[in-house]
């Protein structure tokens, strides 16, 4: 069961870089208002600060991530749903995209993350109820 969820994130690593890709040629951080309001102190702030503050949070996220990973399968399962919920809010590229009726940067790579997100939670959910049922 466990297996299954990390081979379905594997394979969304490509798709989740992709997406970052397309986002940065399409100009998604000009057009979209969640990235302006959360980034809107580091974008307030000159580049050096900026860089500083983003690469210090990233690092602390990787520790954190890192001991996590270290405390056994279950804090790992429960890690993951992380990528689960990104499964889901990555469909927003969608959603802008049929309000404007029109492309919204981040749209092509965006389509796969609701096939990700069905099996995702799928198997999550069937893994919790085969674990509950065993003795």
């Amino acid at each position: 069961m466990f297996h299954r969820l990390r081979t379905i994130f594997a394979w969304s690593i490509p798709v989740f870089i992709a997406h970052g890709v397309e986002e940065y040629l399409t100009g998604f951080t000009k057009v979209d208002p969640i990235f302006a309001f959360v980034f809107q102190p580091v974008l307030r702030m000159p580049v050096a600060n900026g860089t500083f503050v983003v690469f210090q949070v990233m690092a602390w996220i990787l520790l954190i991530v890192c001991a996590v990973l270290l405390l056994g399968e279950r804090w790992q399962k429960r890690l993951l749903i992380i990528p689960g919920l990104l499964y889901i809010f990555e469909m927003h590229h969608l959603i802008e995209a049929l309000l404007r009726w029109n492309y919204y940067p981040g749209l092509l790579t965006a389509i796969v993350f609701p096939v990700f997100a069905v099996l995702f939670w799928r198997e999550y959910f069937r893994g919790d109820r085969q674990s509950s049922s065993e003795p």
